[in-house]
């Protein structure tokens, strides 16, 4: 089990921190969207901070998965973000989905793999 918590933790933490910094230092060209995710995007990149703090929020989330310190915060902020981006890619971009899929399953392991840390929230 530890080995394969170590690969997710890799491969999860490794896939945000190269979707923030390529986004930050542009690293590989964006794709091309066309129809209803192209007016998605173009209304995320109107607002001027929502990506921005997404990408922000992914690299600290990747940093700490990765490292292993802080890792059950990280996985637990990135929650959200992996859900979203599974509904965007559902939605708006079905091609993309195997890989949302595959990021969320990760990090629902990473999650369940420390449950017992996270029991304590959830006593009232």
């Amino acid at each position: 089990m530890k080995i394969a918590t170590l690969i997710i933790r890799i491969l999860v933490g490794g896939l945000m921190l190269f979707a923030s910094i390529n986004y930050f230092f542009h690293l590989s060209p964006e794709p091309k969207f066309t129809g209803d995710m192209l007016t998605f995007v173009t209304g995320i990149a109107a607002s001027k901070y929502l990506m921005p703090l997404a990408k922000v929020i992914e690299l600290v989330a990747g940093l700490t998965i990765i490292s292993g310190k802080f890792m059950k915060i990280g996985a637990v902020i990135l929650l959200p973000i992996t859900i979203n981006i599974l509904f965007i890619n559902i939605i708006l971009a079905p091609e993309g989905t195997p890989i949302a899929v595959a990021l969320l399953l990760g990090n629902l392991f990473l999650i369940y793999t420390n449950w017992e840390t996270y029991k304590g929230i959830f006593k009232a």
